[in-house]
């Protein structure tokens, strides 16, 4: 799904005028491998990353995540990292900034697969050799790569 219903009915009241939105990345661990999805709107491969819903728990935003966008059953093991994004102006005009938390995630089942229609591809690639990518997405990686006891913040 790619806009969720609820960012949809804000859009019809204020247009494109900016919205903070809470968002997560799941960086998905099979072994050495970490997941990543390329997205349809850019071409650019990244983790997966979605809107939290309302009322949702954040960790539970992640895993359905997964599975919405890749096919894929992962359990969260530990928020890594806290930030925000640039703005994002979308080819429709609107405006968003998301406050993201970034969360590792460990592979249970599933073969990844573009489920959800806003990514065209999912695989699995070594730590060591990942596609390019963003520094920001690459920022976030790297967080869940180092693992540390505690999540980190951006300033």
């Amino acid at each position: 799904m790619p806009t969720p219903d609820f960012v949809l009915a804000l859009r019809e009241k204020i247009g494109t005028a900016p919205l903070w939105l809470s968002g997560v990345t799941a960086v998905v661990f099979r072994g050495n491998e970490i997941l990543l999805v390329r997205r349809s709107d850019t071409g650019a491969w990244t983790p997966v990353t979605g809107i939290i819903d309302p009322g949702e728990q954040p960790a539970t935003a992640a895993i359905r995540e997964v599975e919405e966008e890749a096919d894929v059953t992962a359990s969260v093991e530990r928020l890594v990292r806290v930030g925000v994004t640039d703005p994002v102006v979308y080819p429709n005009g609107d405006r968003s900034q998301y406050l993201d938390l970034v969360f590792r995630l460990r592979f249970e089942s599933g073969t990844p697969f573009p489920a959800d229609g806003e990514n065209t591809e999912a695989a699995w690639f070594p730590v060591d050799d990942l596609p390019p990518m963003s520094d920001d997405m690459t920022e976030r990686i790297r967080a869940a790569v180092d693992n540390r006891p505690e999540a980190e913040f951006s300033l």
